[in-house]
């Protein structure tokens, strides 16, 4: 049971269809190609990295674009063994005049359903508000997202440069939004800011799960009060490497936070840029850090527990794991 709950809908761009866009719009290729224009040559620092993701924006400027890069990313999950695909999507960047936020978030709800019809797996949009955005901006979002719960809008997060962009308390409306409407709640935090950043935000948004975390590893009282009271962290070892989170993926905190009793699931975050599937970030974790078979179930465990699935979902999902574990 493979569910990936870290994964942004910008960073799963398929090179060939950024060529193919670009070709019909007669944009000329960068040199080296789409591929290398939109991958990163290596560890950087977060600044960096959100750069590259950011040369896909100029592709989801339609409603046929977006809603077919929503269901190529789907395809892609599934081909890569995933079950369950959460994607993250900032509606924000990519509405202008003639584009309003919500036909952005309906091409990408419609891309989602065609993708799960083609290949039969589950997956749902988590909308992000941005860091650099105005709050009235992220509260529309926010208003956005609601609008579409249901309809393949699962969760609401805020993503975003924490180095540049840490004052939380310009995002508490846009969270109580999203919180009275019933949406799964996450939040990018301590992946650039101290893992006292983490703790902020659950007690500032009420978040069940915090993206990244890594700096949870340096704040022994603020891993302790986050694992206290339930709060998940998502895990992208290679995404923190790039971002310079950690100095080698091989020191990535997952195996402190798993022997730190730590709830962790598994996300890609980026995988074009980092050329990093989930597939391989469950590698990593075995290859590199340690990470048994027993290890990777209770994972397996906390990933539908902590998944922003339905019901009904969640019990199916759940069925085949207690099997195991008789």
């Amino acid at each position: 049971m493979r569910l990936n709950l870290h994964s942004h809908l910008e960073g799963r761009l398929r090179p060939a269809t950024a060529a193919e866009l670009a070709a019909e719009a007669g944009v000329p290729a960068p040199a080296g190609g789409w591929e290398k224009a939109l991958q990163l040559g290596g560890p950087a620092d977060l600044t960096v990295y959100l750069t590259k993701v950011a040369a896909t924006y100029p592709f989801f400027r339609s409603p046929q674009h977006i809603a077919r890069i929503t269901c190529e990313a789907v395809e892609d999950a599934a081909a890569d063994g995933t079950d369950y695909q959460e994607l993250r999507f900032g509606p924000a960047t990519h509405m202008h005049m003639g584009f309003p936020m919500d036909s952005v978030m309906a091409a990408a709800c419609d891309g989602l359903t065609e993708g799960m019809r083609r290949t039969g797996i589950a997956a749902g949009l988590v909308i992000a508000a941005l860091r650099h955005h105005e709050e009235a901006i992220n509260v529309e979002v926010a208003r956005a997202a609601t609008r579409f719960a249901g309809r393949g809008v699962v969760g609401f997060d805020l993503a975003g440069d924490e180095s540049r962009f840490n004052n939380l308390a310009q995002y508490e409306k846009a969270f109580a939004i999203a919180r009275a409407a019933g949406l799964g709640l996450t939040c990018h935090a301590a992946e650039a800011a101290p893992g006292s950043a983490a703790r902020e935000a659950v007690e500032r948004f009420g978040v069940t799960r915090v993206g990244h975390g890594a700096h949870l590893a340096e704040d022994v009282d603020a891993l302790t009060w986050v694992r206290d009271h339930g709060i998940v962290v998502e895990c992208c070892p290679t995404s923190n490497w790039y971002t310079g989170a950690i100095r080698r993926r091989a020191e990535h905190p997952a195996r402190y936070f798993r022997d730190q009793k730590l709830e962790i699931v598994l996300g890609d975050d980026n995988p074009m840029q980092t050329r990093s599937l989930l597939s391989n970030e469950r590698h990593v974790l075995s290859q590199e850090l340690g990470f048994s078979e027993r290890d990777l179930e209770e994972l397996d465990r906390v990933s539908v527990q902590a998944a922003f699935l339905e019901k009904s979902t969640r019990e199916e999902f759940s069925s085949p794991l207690r099997r195991n574990r008789t």
